[in-house]
């Protein structure tokens, strides 16, 4: 199989297809029959599974919800963030760097990939920029008027925006800050979906029973105290009455060990969310070409335009090949395994049987590389400095008082 050149993308992205798309089949890790767990989603007050018929080929499948979208997306931006970070992807990520502020140096380094609205996210609004607020700086500035019919200065420093996209809706503009499309959509199913139960208990091995009614635990007034059996050291409601404790397990009434998590919590059977079983998984992972062809940027030639778009195009490929040496364990008991490596399809409008083309960790990093060189040679080149933000003051206090409180509560509720 051919490997996917720079010249092979670039005349895609110039018109020669509409689409790059990849299709990956997987198994789940444990093998024929094993059970993976899907996200749950609420539905009528209860957890539920994501299901729905589809058309597969030629029969309809009942398929479930392995990864949507938007998770998709963040795991797309968390496997190019592993090619930036060992310094085999050169590309703009900005940052905010809380390492030398008291209290929250723990959160370390915070990029554009990581942060949910991208460049345009609160966390970057409300941080420094060589001393200015970020939206009050050069950078800010550029990228806030930005937009798709001039996306020069998002290209210059947060091309990644254009690819997984972004809503501009919390910046000075409001809700007509600008839309980018999101060029890069990505999903995994399971198929023939069969949902199974779930089962579970506690044994307590101090067998802890319940309580009579007047000698009930209340939630202890110093949160490192948890509870107590004396109401006068008890949380107050008001009116005067001590508050019964109430953290912890949903199981038992108020005041009883269920609560503050002692005694034993029978058997019981989810037939809900108890996992699925699949006779495969298929991630489709979709790169639209046609969404970047309408990526403008105003002043530059149409050679300077396309070299643009295809460095775009080339952190979408990354995204792919780093995302399947990165694996596919999506949460607890949910690891896939590919029955095959990537490759990509070459979707030409005229609905002809698509060309496909390998690609792999290494011609990816090439990819980008000779893409940022040619959009560089052609006059659209993107920033190589670093772009170091550390969070404004407010942020930091607001970030304390946060912790304060939620270690006050938190307290309680994980005991």
């Amino acid at each position: 199989m051919t490997e996917l050149t720079y010249e092979m993308l670039r005349d895609a992205v110039a018109g020669g297809a509409v689409a790059l798309r990849s299709a990956l089949s997987l198994q789940p890790a444990d093998g024929d029959g094993g059970k993976v767990f899907p996200p749950t989603y609420s539905v009528d007050n209860r957890a539920a599974y994501a299901v729905e018929d589809r058309r597969v080929g030629d029969r309809v499948s009942k398929t479930v919800l392995l990864d949507s979208v938007a998770s998709q997306a963040n795991r797309a931006e968390m496997s190019l963030l592993e090619g930036w970070e060992s310094g085999e992807l050169s590309f703009p990520v900005a940052y905010v760097d809380f390492a030398g502020e008291e209290g929250v140096r723990d959160i370390g380094r915070l990029t554009v990939l990581e942060a949910p609205h991208r460049i345009a996210d609160a966390i970057f609004r409300d941080s420094l920029l060589d001393g200015t607020l970020f939206r009050l700086s050069d950078i800010g500035r550029a990228i806030t008027e930005a937009h798709p019919r001039n996306a020069t200065e998002m290209f210059r420093y947060a091309p990644t925006a254009l690819l997984f996209g972004q809503w501009d809706s919390t910046g000075p503009k409001g809700g007509l800050g600008a839309k980018f499309q999101r060029a890069f959509v990505s999903e995994i199913v399971g198929l023939d979906a069969e949902i199974g139960m779930k089962v579970g208990s506690r044994i307590d091995p101090l067998q802890i029973e319940r309580l009579a009614g007047d000698k009930i635990a209340y939630n202890h007034a110093k949160s490192e105290q948890v509870w107590t059996f004396d109401p006068n050291e008890a949380v107050q409601l008001k009116g005067g009455k001590p508050e019964p404790a109430s953290r912890g397990s949903k199981s038992g009434e108020a005041g009883q060990p269920s609560k503050i998590n002692h005694g034993n919590i029978p058997p019981s059977i989810d037939p809900l969310t108890g996992g699925v079983t699949i006779s495969a998984a298929r991630q489709t992972t979709v790169l639209s070409l046609a969404a970047l062809r309408r990526l403008k940027f105003e002043g530059e030639s149409r050679g300077a335009a396309v070299a643009a778009r295809t460095a775009v195009a080339a952190l979408g490929v990354a995204a792919i090949a780093y995302g399947y040496e990165m694996d596919f364990d999506l949460r607890s008991r949910c690891l896939l395994i590919p029955e095959h490596s990537p490759s990509v399809e070459l979707v030409g409008r005229d609905g002809s049987t698509p060309e496909i083309v390998a690609i792999g960790r290494d011609s990816s990093v090439q990819l980008v590389e000779q893409a940022a060189i040619a959009a560089l040679d052609a006059g659209l080149g993107w920033a190589t400095e670093e772009i170091r933000l550390v969070p404004a003051p407010k942020l930091v206090e607001l970030l304390r008082r946060s912790r304060e409180v939620s270690a006050r509560e938190g307290a309680v509720e994980s005991v």
